[in-house]
This record gives C-alpha cells, structure tokens and sequence, in this order.
C-alpha cells in the first residue's frame, strides 16, 4: 500500500521504493523576507586568509612610514553554523513551496550550512539527495561525531505521523528501525543543544495531532510555525 491512501497522514508500514524530489535551492518568491528573519542569527567574525583592503590601518601605516603601505585583513563573515534536516514526502508535500523557499534563503544566508533529508522522524540515517536515498545514506551517528556541538540544527517537517514512528522501535513506514525515532531525537538534540523545529502547519492545528505534541515535547517546547513571525522567534532562541 503506497503513501496516496494515506488520507489522514497516518501511515502504515509499505515497502514500496517512493521517490522523493530533492528541494530546489534557487526559489526565490518569498525568499528576500525569509533571510531577513535568518539574519537575526548571523554572528561575523573576521577568519580566513587575509583578503580585504584594511583603509584604516592602510591609512595610518602609510602617513606613519611615509609610503604606501597597504594593509589586509580577514573577510568579515558569517561564522554561524547551520544544519538542516528537512522533512520530505507524505504530507510534507503539501509543503514543498514553503520549505523550498526556506532552503534557499538559509543556503544563501549561511557561509557554514549543511542539509540532511529525512521522512517524517530522524532515525539513524539521513540522507543529501532523494534520488539516492535508497544507496547513499548517511549514519546519524556519524553526523554526531562530525559536527561540533555549537552547530545549530534547524528541523523542517509538519510532525504528523503515527505515534508509533516516534515511539516504537519497528515504527517507521519505509524501514525496521531498532530504535525509536525519539532516541534519535534525544541523541540530536543533546549533541547540539541548539535545535528548534519549524513546522508549516498553521499553529492552532498542532494541539490536535498527537504527533506534533511528541515532537514539540522532545523538543523542549522549541518549535515553531514557519512563518515569518516564527522563524524571527526561533533565531531569537538559535542567537542566544
């Protein structure tokens, strides 16, 4: 049984090789807002090699040695670092536009900015490309031990599935995970400690799927409607 019968975006196991598209990072209707909200997280730092003309110092050194005395230094940027998992297929396709334009805004926006796929709940494998989801995983672990702890992680998915996805190891439709997705979640969100989810879901909707209560819950209470207003309070919680 595939994902179209599921009406109510509750699914049953299916073992079916569904493809998903991957998300388009050149969107730009909406996209100009949306980085202005991303830029509450933006902290610069000057690093690198030294690449951009210093006036002042360039100034002083040649008044103080009586020639020209160009001076150089970092490139002020964006030291931010950013990853983002996105919630792919299911009901999230009623959301591709959306999530789309948010891609694109925080690939541009951050110079440190990876992106991960997932279906409905993290378990322990993401992926980068959809069409290679089934031969190109990537362990969750692994993403663990890669990134520093002062990543921020950035969650993009409606939280609505079974229960029994969060909660149950055997729980997710595509795969028999050993673990429950809540496991993965904890091990996420306690390697990088900021973590907010953003969820396309209109707000007043979420205390009546008991998935989106699990996930808000895992999530300390840190998620967010993906609008303007709640992308602006979660780079607020991100920045701090």
């Amino acid at each position: 049984m595939g994902q179209d019968g599921n009406r109510n975006f509750r699914a049953v196991k299916v073992w079916d090789k569904r493809e998903f598209k991957d998300f388009d990072d050149t969107r730009e209707l909406g996209v100009r807002n949306l980085r202005i909200a991303l830029r509450r997280l933006r902290k610069f730092a000057r690093t690198g090699a030294a690449e951009e003309l210093d006036l002042d110092s360039t100034i002083s050194e040649t008044a103080r040695h009586g020639y020209l005395d160009v001076k150089l230094r970092p490139e002020r940027r964006n030291a931010v670092k950013v990853l983002l998992f996105l919630d792919v297929g299911g009901s999230m396709d009623w959301h591709i536009e959306l999530a789309e334009e948010l891609f694109s805004a925080a690939r541009a926006e951050f110079k440190h900015f990876e992106h991960f796929y997932f279906h409905n709940c993290p378990y322990e494998r993401v992926w980068r490309e959809n069409r290679r989801r089934h031969d190109q995983t990537i362990p969750t672990l692994e993403l663990l031990r890669t990134y520093p702890a002062d990543y921020r992680v950035v969650f993009v998915g409606d939280a609505s599935m079974s229960p029994y996805e969060i909660a149950m190891p055997g729980g997710s439709v595509e795969h028999w995970n050993e673990e429950a997705g809540a496991v993965w979640m904890e091990r996420i969100t306690g390697r990088f400690p900021k973590s907010v989810w953003l969820n396309p879901v209109q707000q007043h909707l979420w205390s009546y799927t008991q998935s989106i209560r699990q996930i808000g819950s895992l999530m300390g209470g840190r998620m967010f409607p993906l609008t303007l207003d709640g992308l602006d309070g979660a780079m607020k919680v991100l920045a701090r």
